[in-house]
C-alpha cells in the first residue's frame, strides 16, 4: 500500500457507506447481519468507530514510537480483551439506539476526511514509526503497525464488515 492508494481506499469506503445508508431501509437497519449478534444499523455504527479507532491509534503509534514502551502497552491491551471485546459489543448496540443512520453518515465523513487531511501531510519518516498493537483485539492487528498501516486497517475492518451487513447491494444500471 502507499498513501495514495489508501486515500482512494478512504474515498470508496465513504461512498459505499453513502450508497449502504442511502438505500437501506428501516427493515434492511433492523434485520440481523451474518456472523454477528448485530443488527445492520448496529454494525454499520461499529464500521464508522472502526475509522474512529484509526484517528486515536495514529496518535498512539507516534506517541509510543517515539518513547518505545509500545510493546509493555500492546501487552497490557492484550490482557484487557475481554473487558475490550464486552465494551466493542456493548458500545454500538447503545449507539445505534442514539444516532439516526443520517447522523452516522455525517460522523463517517467528518472522521475520513480528518483522516485524509492528515495523510496528506505524513511524510515516507512519519508513515514508517510504528508500534506494537494488541493482536487479541482485531484480527487485521498485526504484531507491529507502522502509521501507513493503521491508515489500511480502517479500510480492512470496514470491508470485513461490509461482507456481514444483510443489506442487498442496490441494482446499477449498466
Amino acid at each position: 500500500m502507499d498513501p495514495y492508494e489508501v486515500g482512494e481506499e478512504l474515498r470508496r469506503a465513504q461512498a459505499e457507506f453513502h450508497q449502504l445508508v442511502g438505500t437501506a431501509s428501516r427493515g434492511d437497519l433492523e434485520r440481523l447481519t451474518n456472523g454477528t449478534r448485530w443488527t445492520n444499523r448496529q454494525l454499520l455504527f461499529h464500521m464508522v468507530l472502526g475509522y474512529g479507532v484509526v484517528r486515536t491509534l495514529l496518535s498512539l503509534v507516534r506517541t509510543l514510537d517515539r518513547l518505545g514502551y509500545s510493546r509493555g502497552f500492546a501487552a497490557t491491551l492484550n490482557a484487557a480483551h475481554r473487558p475490550f471485546h464486552a465494551i466493542n459489543y456493548l458500545g454500538p448496540c447503545l449507539a445505534a439506539r442514539l444516532l439516526s443512520p443520517h447522523a452516522m453518515t455525517a460522523l463517517l465523513d467528518t472522521v475520513i476526511g480528518s483522516l485524509q487531511r492528515r495523510l496528506t501531510t505524513e511524510t515516507e519518516r512519519s508513515l514508517a514509526s510504528s508500534m506494537y498493537v494488541p493482536t487479541d483485539w482485531d484480527p487485521y492487528f498485526t504484531p507491529t503497525m507502522s502509521v501507513l498501516d493503521v491508515y489500511h486497517f480502517g479500510t480492512q475492518h470496514f470491508d470485513h464488515h461490509r461482507r456481514q451487513l444483510t443489506i442487498a447491494a442496490p441494482h446499477t444500471q449498466s
